[in-house]
């Protein structure tokens, strides 16, 4: 099992909470996906085996014109099995979204969209600079849903003046549509960001922690009675219905990440693409990659399978930390771990975890379990 990611770093427009890697100018998407199409040409050898996950994200995937995502398509079908793709996704904005864009993606074998709505609020919106309005955000789950899609809806809560109130709307709103699968984001402000710096103004304030705690109980509560599994902090899914290309990513399994700024993890080494898509153009135009090595020791390694494991519902696994690691790190662990399982906030079976009560502490739990 492996999986292949590709970035695409082209956007209408930069939403103003976004740390992401991406810019405006689409119009040389042409030559983007020439370099991504020598890159997978290139690089294909790091990974064995077929993909079976493929996720095309950004940015905005869907400001491509159909004809390159064809393309792209086509490349990854010479180069794996198609019957080995149990899940192709393509991330979406609402505007983007009609009726014969779908019927192209479905055509080319993508079989899930993720699309951000972030708030069916128009207020809300604007504050964070989104193109689309709630109504196109409706109108486009009406076209996934009229067309039978496996699909996402990100919602994002915390954001600039958003109540209570207003976050229930959202919640019970998308409730009421019961998509396949939600991701609920508490706004993060990341320094560049336009956001970031009106906060720093003076211009914004940032939601109070017990609006936000209060704002992702009322999510986790409203997805349970309506049959969601929360199986990751930002996750909830209806049966069968989970994300297996960001599962891969929580449980370390091996992917390639093409294009700028993208990540690739081969089971023992994670490689980089730099942030610049000048760099990689002249790089892939000439022949070569541009992937950079992250070294990264055993501690860190260890680290990233902690934070990662312990976001999900699954949890740590006992055994498999043993195969990967020295005994004296699990014992370690094991012992760091004591005063949290007395106090309720870790469980241990076969697996160590959070249970979903105490998911909002999980970065506190998580800087203790670590080694440093």
């Amino acid at each position: 099992m492996a999986g292949l990611y590709i970035h695409i770093p082209f956007c209408h427009s930069k939403c103003s909470y976004c740390d992401f890697y991406s810019g405006l100018r689409a119009s040389a998407a042409e030559g983007y996906v020439d370099a991504l199409l020598t890159e997978l040409s290139l690089r294909r050898d790091e990974i064995a085996g077929d993909f079976s996950t493929i996720y095309i994200g950004g940015g905005t995937p869907s400001v491509l014109p159909t004809g390159e995502i064809s393309r792209i398509a086509e490349a990854i079908g010479r180069l794996t099995d198609k019957k080995s793709v149990e899940e192709f996704t393509v991330e979406v904005n609402p505007e983007d979204v009609t009726e014969e864009l779908l019927t192209v993606y479905r055509r080319i074998g993508i079989n899930r969209i993720s699309m951000g709505v972030q708030s069916f609020d128009d207020t809300m919106l604007k504050a964070i600079n989104r193109r689309h309005s709630a109504q196109q955000a409706l109108h486009a789950i009406g076209l996934l849903k009229g067309q039978g899609w496996n699909y996402s809806v990100d919602l994002m809560f915390g954001l600039p003046g958003q109540t209570m109130d207003a976050w229930r709307h959202d919640v019970d709103l998308l409730m009421q549509i019961k998509p396949p699968h939600i991701s609920a984001y508490l706004l993060s402000y990341e320094p560049g960001t336009r956001l970031y710096a009106m906060l720093m103004a003076g211009k914004v304030v940032e939601a109070p922690e017990q609006l936000a705690a209060d704002m992702q109980k009322y999510i986790t509560g409203a997805a349970a009675a309506n049959g969601y599994l929360h199986y990751e902090i930002s996750n909830y899914a209806q049966p069968g219905c989970h994300s297996r290309h960001n599962s891969a990513y929580w449980t370390m399994t091996p992917y390639l990440g093409l294009g700028a700024s993208a990540h690739s993890y081969d089971g023992s080494v994670r490689r980089i693409n730099p942030p610049n898509i000048k760099s990689y153009l002249s790089s892939l135009n000439s022949g070569a990659t541009i992937a950079e090595i992250e070294e990264e020791n055993i501690d860190e390694l260890f680290n990233d399978y902690i934070i990662t494991s312990l976001r999900t519902s699954a949890g740590l696994h006992i055994g498999t930390l043993r195969d990967r690691f020295p005994e004296n790190f699990v014992t370690e662990l094991l012992a760091d771990a004591a005063p949290f399982i007395a106090a309720g906030q870790l469980t241990l079976t076969d697996r160590l975890s959070i249970p979903e009560p105490h998911w909002l502490k999980s970065d506190a739990i998580m800087r203790d379990l670590i080694r440093v």
